[in-house]
């Protein structure tokens, strides 16, 4: 009797469609993912930077400016003030956090010695 071990070609082919199959469906994921972590850090930061400006007001009995703002933020991300609010880089981009001298957050703050009403929203830079 001649037996021979080994796989057939078709069994080769099957396993090869089987894991292209697999593989289509994680490379999606895994690019969700990617997208997930970075919109969760800057929504870390933005909820930090907030925190920190009602603890500057605590603290100071008054609004905290741009570059005290920068000083109250505790965490991994360095921030850097900037005139229009506070600037910080994720996977390469630049983001601004932005700040304003109303309550409303119509007026952008001009200099980082502006004092901080509000903060916004986090915008990428171009």
């Amino acid at each position: 009797m001649n037996k021979q071990a080994g796989f057939t070609l078709i069994e080769l082919v099957a396993v090869m469609v089987i894991l292209a199959l697999l593989g289509a469906m994680a490379v999606p994921r895994f690019a969700d993912v990617q997208t997930s972590a970075v919109d969760a850090v800057l929504d870390g930061t933005r909820n930090a930077v907030r925190s920190a400006h009602s603890i500057g007001i605590a603290r100071e009995k008054d609004f905290p400016t741009v570059t005290m703002l920068q000083g109250l933020v505790g965490g991994d991300t360095p921030l850097t003030a900037v005139a229009t609010g506070l600037e910080f880089t994720v996977s390469g981009t630049t983001y601004t956090l932005q700040t304003f001298t109303d309550a409303s957050c119509g007026s952008a703050t001009a200099a980082v010695d502006n004092k901080v009403r509000c903060v916004g929203s986090v915008v990428a830079n171009p």
